[in-house]
């Protein structure tokens, strides 16, 4: 089961992730993403520490918005991956593609950075 939230702070739109997300469930984190680019969000931070399992579709999602978000200017940063979730992502290379940050911090210090 997948819980998904979203809120604003200042001018950055948060969406936190919980649970797992396999591929039914991955249709409410696509919709979030995608709402977020369209909605002309330049800084999305993506708190995945509540995340427990992303299945190949899940993975899919973020894969999909790679060329919207470099086309668009968008920065956009997961934080907070389990070891476990964070290997999935280093194994496909998806660490090469998307920024990956570790803390809640970090990911705002480059959301901020010129």
């Amino acid at each position: 089961m997948i819980h998904i939230e979203s809120s604003f702070e200042e001018d950055i739109k948060k969406i936190t992730v919980g649970g797992d997300v396999d591929a039914s469930s991955s249709i409410q984190l696509d919709t979030e993403i995608k709402n977020a680019i369209e909605g002309d969000d330049k800084k999305i931070l993506v708190d995945c520490s509540q995340l427990k399992y992303i299945s190949s579709a899940g993975l899919g999602v973020f894969m999909s918005y790679i060329q919207d978000i470099e086309n668009n200017n968008i920065r956009l940063v997961i934080f907070g991956l389990n070891e476990k979730v964070l290997n999935v992502f280093e194994i496909l290379g998806l660490d090469q593609l998307l920024t990956l940050e570790s803390s809640l911090e970090a990911a705002k210090s480059y959301l901020n950075e010129v």
